[in-house]
């Protein structure tokens, strides 16, 4: 990088900033360095030196960048490129004309590119379609500045832990027990994957009452507690039922899916370890499935059947009351189906306050903050010495979140320091 690319300076003034932390937006002017941000002055009143981009936000609110939570930038639908054959149960087709290697990572290159236009600059992927590395080396061209999309943290695919693997030359045994989950757990992190995800519940949608059956023994929960550990991984897991979740908490997984039907027990266990563990309820697909799946196949009584109305009615019972608890529940709704397509993650902000009770700001903190957290990176907060992922958002996004949810208020979107997005409203 060139001395003058090190010094150069953007200014960002005369607008509103929400910095992530959930307190009320307030004037203020941000300065960014290189690729990071330097200055952040309450009031306002930086004053530019020569040389300096000087972006005039009023009328705006300037914020960090959107962190997806539940990321599957593997699926195959996002807006404007919708795939019916992935829409479990209905039709799977998908897996009976595969991609190959490299045309499922330039899909996945798509979904990535369409995710940070809509404003998400980091992702924490909620699992790999299929075993395939696809997310490893999606992740390392967005690090290398090869391919646009949000800085990610990459999952391997669901292990289940069903003793009978499924496959295109038909069902073979698949061992269990602790050791194969260790060797599971080391191979992932071996082909470069940061997280590994485990299915410690099974779902509604498998099967009626599937969500209530937990797939791993204690003995296998720690194994893998204790092999992520010592490859260094994280743990991911899908957990609806309270057994699943309670393992899930106490070997270790750092970010627990769904959740829905967690009991008081697993609450305070949950509530014990708020600062180990992350939770995102993928409400957006619930959402979805109940009330935008019919032209798909999925009306009321399929709705009913794959568990969404009663898991729904779950979370809204719970979340209320994590979120009273500070829980660290972050938005991420299970996006990459073709009634949740990749490009309306912004949604599950709303939903967040609609339904679970947050005020715009709570939900806004959880999207950036906690996102920030969930990856372990600088991200996601307005303070100096964080790396420069940021937005410029036409309206007050902390007092109606859904303005994030249209594209086109996104005047400006910046990655690391660099301008991915800038209108002429702003550039001039």
């Amino acid at each position: 990088m060139s001395e003058n690319a090190v010094n150069r300076r953007v200014i960002f003034t005369g607008g509103q900033m929400f910095d992530g932390s959930g307190t009320p937006s307030v004037p203020a002017d941000v300065v960014i360095r290189a690729n990071r941000i330097e200055t952040v002055l309450v009031g306002g009143g930086i004053e530019p030196e020569p040389g300096d981009q000087v972006i005039d936000c009023r009328g705006t609110t300037v914020m960090p960048g959107l962190v997806e939570s539940h990321a599957h930038l593997t699926f195959p639908s996002a807006v404007g490129h919708i795939d019916p054959s992935f829409n479990p149960p209905l039709d799977v087709s998908f897996f009976h004309h595969l991609p190959t290697p490299d045309e499922h990572l330039e899909l996945a290159k798509r979904n990535a590119k369409i995710l940070l236009d809509h404003g998400f600059t980091s992702a924490y992927s909620a699992g790999s379609l299929t075993p395939v590395p696809t997310e490893v080396r999606l992740r390392d061209e967005i690090a290398a500045g090869t391919t646009p999309g949000p800085r990610m943290r990459a999952a391997s695919f669901e292990r289940d832990n069903n003793p009978v693997q499924m496959g295109p030359n038909g069902p073979t045994p698949k061992a269990t027990g602790p050791a194969a989950v260790r060797e599971f757990i080391a191979a992932q992190a071996a082909l470069g994957f940061d997280s590994v995800k485990l299915l410690m519940s099974n779902d509604d949608v498998f099967f009626e009452g599937g969500s209530m059956v937990t797939q791993y023994s204690q003995e296998e929960a720690a194994a893998a507690g204790e092999q992520a550990r010592e490859s260094g991984v994280w743990l991911n897991c899908h957990a609806q039922n309270p057994e699943s979740i309670k393992l899930a908490v106490r070997n270790g997984f750092r970010s627990v899916y769904h959740c829905s039907y967690a009991d008081a027990e697993a609450i305070d266990l949950l509530e014990e370890h708020k600062d180990d563990v992350f939770l995102s309820p993928a409400v957006g697909i619930m959402w979805a499935n109940i009330h935008e799946g019919a032209e798909f196949g999925i009306d009321t009584a399929v709705a009913e059947k794959i568990g969404s109305v009663k898991s729904l009615d779950a979370m809204c019972a719970l979340y209320p009351e994590l979120r009273k608890r500070g829980l660290r529940v972050l938005p991420g709704g299970d996006y990459g189906f073709p009634n949740n397509p990749i490009g309306r993650n912004a949604r599950d902000l709303e939903l967040f306050v609609r339904l679970f009770g947050y005020s715009p700001a709570e939900a806004l903190k959880a999207t950036t903050y906690y996102g920030g957290q969930v990856l372990d990176l600088p991200v996601g907060l307005l303070a100096p010495g964080y790396l420069a992922d940021l937005l410029v958002v036409q309206g007050e996004p902390t007092e109606d979140v859904t303005v994030l949810q249209d594209p086109a208020n996104l005047l400006a979107i910046m990655q690391d320091g660099r301008f991915l997005k800038l209108t002429e409203r702003l550039a001039s």
